[in-house]
């Protein structure tokens, strides 16, 4: 470890968005320490330290003049949410930002500035208009089946505003679907499909999708980061949403498959039984939008997904 260069403190990085982090810091000239279950599953120049995401350990000292902290701890939503999953994927959540909570507010020299992650699915389904920061209304809507959803977001962030850390500024990162290369995205799901001719529009494609590249998470990761005027929650957003029909429109259109075998509500819910995952995934409208961001100067290089997708499919083919 070389204690020049700034470090991060990085919980659940070994999973997707954990992953594209710890590579775009590292060729930041950062030093990353991932808290995790698993150390044998983290490979790179990363530092990989064991952890449970319940109770103060030895990993707690890691903290001690950090230059920051992201976690991205919880248990994966791609499920379905019966008890056992619904428990997992609260307290997965809660536990994890409890617990970091206390080791922070432990620190002689905390780190200036805490990152947590938290979900754009907070703000309620919406197709009439975009949600930011300011005017976004939270809540379920029984036609999204995202009660439980909700509860979770209220949650996770009441716990993170409820720890005390005076001397380390909170950010609570809302962020949307985080198109991205590497295992455990959505973009290679979404391609798959399209390849397959089942990349037709869903559930009958108005809903919203937001959405934001990877290189761009992570950039506006590095800027949060650098910015100690910047608190509160903050949509990771890219700044112009499409609908879900017009999403896969331009997969089929970048990939080169003429057709997409549209799915409905039906099959969607019979689909997703299957899977075992929920069709909440796909049915809620997130019309969700970068206000905070944009009004603070951070530069998308992406802004449309057109452009996104091309960038990713360029580098995947």
């Amino acid at each position: 470890m070389h204690e020049s260069r700034p470090r991060l403190i990085l919980p659940g990085g070994g999973g997707f968005l954990g992953r594209i982090v710890t590579s775009a810091l590292l060729a930041r000239d950062w030093d990353i320490i991932v808290l995790t279950r698993h150390p044998e599953r983290v490979s790179g120049p990363a530092r990989a330290v064991q952890w449970d995401g319940q109770t103060l350990d030895t990993w707690a000292r890691e903290l001690e003049g950090a230059a920051a902290v992201l976690n991205l701890v919880g248990r994966s939503v791609n499920c379905r949410y019966h008890a056992a999953n619904r428990g997992a994927i609260m307290n997965s959540r809660i536990e994890s930002t409890r617990i970091l909570g206390q080791a922070i507010a432990g620190c002689r020299n905390p780190p200036p500035v805490w990152l947590n992650s938290s979900t754009a699915t907070i703000y309620r389904h919406s197709m009439d208009r975009p949600m930011d920061e300011a005017t976004g209304e939270i809540g379920a809507t029984p036609e999204a089946m995202d009660a439980f959803s909700i509860e979770v977001a209220r949650a996770w962030e009441q716990e993170f505003d409820a720890a005390s850390v005076p001397a380390t500024r909170k950010v609570a990162l809302r962020t949307a679907m985080v198109f991205g290369l590497g295992t455990g995205g959505v973009f290679a799901v979404l391609r798959q499909l399209t390849r397959w001719g089942m990349g037709g529009s869903m559930a009958g494609g108005r809903q919203m999708v937001s959405w934001i590249h990877e290189e761009d998470f992570c950039r506006a990761i590095a800027w949060l980061i650098g910015r100690p005027d910047f608190g509160g929650v903050v949509n990771l957003a890219a700044p112009h949403p499409v609908t879900n029909a017009e999403m896969m429109q331009l997969f089929r259109r970048l990939c080169r498959v003429p057709f997409g075998l549209p799915a409905t509500r039906w099959m969607l819910e019979a689909g997703t039984f299957l899977l075992r995952t929920e069709s909440e995934l796909v049915v809620k409208s997130r019309y969700v939008v970068p206000g905070r961001l944009l009004a603070a100067g951070f530069e998308f290089r992406f802004s449309r997904l057109q452009e996104a997708l091309a960038n990713l499919l360029q580098r995947v083919e």
